[in-house]
């Protein structure tokens, strides 16, 4: 039997997957520069994959593009975070539900927890969690849900990313992780939804505490990962410190 010969990534795809890698693992920093110059000889390309690569970027939300400033990788603020996991809360548990009731394989949940477990460091970590919650959702029997949860998963993996740096939790999300795939597998549909639930909402708790909405106080960020405060035009420019946790 004869197999197809795998197809060979574009240049743009490499490029681009090789960015998004490197901002999700933290090696390029929230504000830090994407020179196209720069990146187009680190990566032994011509800079029209390396702006087009960015321009993907920029439309998944980890680039920002300026006029004057060229292109950066995103600042994490309050603001933005509240909006990708409020999206989060509103259809991952939901997702998680009907991967469950419909009987779904959660084989790839398991094997991506054990990759989170085994890590070596914060860059597999970060991505075999990743996989983990991919993995709940994917099987929801609905496509087009999959997709939506899909285009936030690169931004709420940078506001984690960014978390970790500052606050290094994931002993106890992986705790949570492991306590939402017991529920699972155990065919607990609605246990497993509201663990899952509890698990986000605590997560953008501790990211930022004191940041629930009416709170006179506003919010609060973190300064030293890019991670700023509030909101507004001069939000990025006057980051505000967070207590400590």
């Amino acid at each position: 039997m004869t197999f197809a010969p795998t197809p060979i990534p574009s240049r743009t795809q490499f490029v681009l997957e090789a960015i998004k890698h490197a901002i999700l693992t933290a090696q390029l920093q929230p504000g830090q520069a994407l020179v196209e110059t720069e990146l187009a000889a680190q990566f032994g390309v011509s800079k029209t994959p390396v702006r087009e690569a960015l321009k993907t970027l920029a439309g998944t939300g980890l680039v920002v593009m300026s006029q004057y400033k060229g292109a950066t990788v995103r600042l994490v603020d309050a603001e933005m975070a509240r909006e990708v996991y409020d999206v989060r809360l509103l259809l991952e548990p939901e997702a998680l539900r009907r991967t469950i009731t419909g009987g779904a394989s959660l084989e790839a949940a398991q094997e991506a927890l054990e990759r989170a477990d085994s890590a070596a460091d914060k860059a597999d970590r970060s991505l075999a969690n990743r996989d983990f919650h991919r993995a709940l959702y994917l099987s929801c029997g609905n496509p087009l849900l999959g997709r939506m949860l899909d285009e936030v998963r690169d931004q709420a993996a940078l506001v984690s990313t960014v978390a970790w740096a500052a606050d290094p939790s994931w002993e106890r999300e992986a705790a949570e992780h492991r306590e939402i795939l017991r529920l699972a597998l155990a065919a607990d549909a609605a246990g497993a939804a509201a663990a899952l639930h509890d698990h986000i909402a605590s997560f953008l708790r501790r990211a930022f505490p004191g940041d629930e909405p009416g709170d006179p106080a506003g919010p609060t960020a973190r300064t030293d990962q890019g991670v700023t405060g509030g909101s507004g035009p001069d939000a990025r420019d006057s980051p505000r410190p967070v207590p400590a946790s």
